[in-house]
């Protein structure tokens, strides 16, 4: 199993950027994905993910994205995507995808023990 992240850049304060991160060596549809951030001298946070509900796959957010990000998933392209917008310089962080541990769980993991495989990460850093 292998995630393959990029997209991360240096960008000024208010700026938009979209990483992407491609699931290679399981059935990307059954799985839920996430994303999660590392700040310089800070633990591994949760930042998004996005389920795989039967209903339709449901997002879901920590308080301090939400309405400035975006997480959606290409299932044709075993892809997730975070579109990151109105950017600020404490999103300044190493930027990780992740592949739930347990496949066709219709519910919305947030911790890291919940996800066995990483990205390798891509860098955002924002100026202020």
């Amino acid at each position: 199993v292998q995630l393959q992240a990029s997209g991360g850049g240096l960008v000024q304060a208010g700026d938009s950027l979209r990483l992407s991160c491609k699931l290679s060596g399981r059935t990307f549809s059954s799985y839920a994905m996430g994303w999660f951030r590392q700040a310089p001298g800070k633990g591994r946070e949760f930042v998004a993910n996005m389920n795989i509900s039967p209903n339709g796959a449901t997002p879901y957010y920590a308080d301090f994205v939400k309405g400035r990000f975006t997480i959606f998933r290409d299932n044709a392209n075993d892809t997730v995507y975070l579109q990151m917008n109105s950017l600020k310089p404490e999103d300044t962080a190493v930027y990780y995808c992740a592949v739930d541990r347990t496949s066709s769980r219709h519910y919305s993991p947030r911790r890291i023990y919940e996800y066995d495989y990483w990205g390798q990460g891509t860098l955002v850093t924002v100026s202020s």
